[in-house]
């Protein structure tokens, strides 16, 4: 459904964004933040799942500039590869001005929503706290929320989606965001691992998966979309 074209950052830099236009009539903006593995497959087929749904999505390839058109498998030197670009090549920070970026190129048309997986889904958290013209914003499996949510809270509604069995994020984080109790987030815990919204890993699980889109949809429309 969608389109890789390319649009300039708040750098300079100009970057590859995947773009798909919403069927039928459009409920909003959607600004869909990727895994470290990059602007993949299976990022593409989720933007082109909300555009289904009436939403335009921005998807940038927020690793352009350290690695042009970078699409990584999950395990091996790919996976390696993507550690690397996340924690020490690219800038967290470059990342949230890359979303408002895509914010702004969507807020003039209506609502914007964010939503992300992974590494994204701390990028969809922080953009809760931090963000201009964030209608609301569904976090999945970000590690790096729980250290967030020490910083700050968030400013529009949120909700985090987490696996009880995710090896990477453990509990003790994620039930001290729940203990916060902040006024505009919910956090929900899903009997699975991590990465459990994708059919191309190990630990995808359907039922959870399908629960966490509900969640999200139900989200956005009550916040405008």
């Amino acid at each position: 459904m969608g389109d890789m074209i390319r649009m300039t950052m708040s750098d300079g830099a100009e970057i590859a964004v995947y773009h798909a236009k919403p069927e039928g009539e459009r409920r909003g903006g959607v600004v869909l933040v990727q895994e470290i593995f990059g602007v993949t497959d299976h990022i593409r087929e989720m933007a082109d799942d909300y555009a289904s749904e009436g939403y335009e999505v921005l998807s940038p390839a927020l690793f352009d500039r350290e690695h042009p058109g970078f699409e990584a498998g999950y395990s091996g030197p790919d996976f390696e590869r993507a550690v690397e670009l996340a924690r020490t090549l690219h800038p967290f920070d470059l990342s949230l001005k890359d979303t408002q970026t895509c914010i702004d190129a969507l807020r003039a048309k209506g609502p914007v929503f964010v939503v992300g997986y992974c590494y994204g889904g701390s990028i969809a958290w922080a953009a809760a706290t931090k963000l201009d013209g964030v209608a609301a914003a569904s976090a999945y499996y970000g590690s790096m929320v729980p250290a967030i949510a020490e910083e700050a809270a968030p400013r529009v509604p949120v909700i985090a989606h987490f696996g009880r069995y995710d090896r990477g994020i453990p509990m003790e984080g994620v039930e001290a965001v729940v203990a916060k109790q902040f006024p505009l987030a919910e956090v929900h815990i899903y009997e699975a691992g991590h990465g459990f919204n994708s059919d191309r890993r190990k630990d995808y699980h359907e039922p959870s998966a399908e629960l966490a889109r509900d969640r999200t949809l139900t989200l956005f429309r009550e916040n405008g979309g």
